[in-house]
């Protein structure tokens, strides 16, 4: 699986600049919103709050994968924004995070949710394709970049 896959051009955002956790959630929800506008803003925020409530989607390294599942919802949406400094996120290793790629499942793919998030997990083990994330110019070379990485 690529990045892609799940990931349009539109949902890969850099240089975003939030300075909290639900700040950026509340970002990501719209934008979602924008990619199934027959859930709402604040469907998507609760599911990504709610999944937080139980423990943080922060892996270490600057890096989060925050999902949630969302009955209605047709298609897995997923998002990659890079914030211009990282913020605080109650990660594994208490470090700030500024990489995120973010999943929203619809409610019946739980199975195919759990796989996916392995997958990414694996993919950001790579240094160098972090590194590249994080010095994305602009949101097309963001795209570019996890369009260029291997399988």
């Amino acid at each position: 699986m690529k990045l892609t896959d799940i990931i349009a051009e539109d949902c890969a955002k850099t240089a975003v600049l939030f300075n909290s956790k639900k700040r950026l959630f509340e970002f990501i929800s719209d934008l979602a919103h924008q990619q199934a506008p027959d859930i709402t803003s604040q469907e998507f925020l609760e599911a990504l709050l709610q999944r937080e409530k139980l423990g943080s989607t922060g892996i270490g390294k600057g890096l989060a994968i925050p999902h949630g599942r969302i009955d209605g919802l047709q298609n897995t949406i997923g998002f990659l924004i890079v914030n211009q400094s990282p913020i605080p996120f109650d990660a594994i290793d208490d470090k700030d995070v500024d990489i995120f790629i973010v999943l929203l499942i619809p409610e019946q793919k739980c199975q195919q949710h759990l796989q996916t998030l392995a997958t990414i997990a694996d993919k950001l083990k790579d240094k160098q394709f972090c590194r590249q994330l994080r010095y994305a110019e602009n949101n097309h070379q963001l795209y570019q970049i996890i369009s260029s990485e291997a399988s």
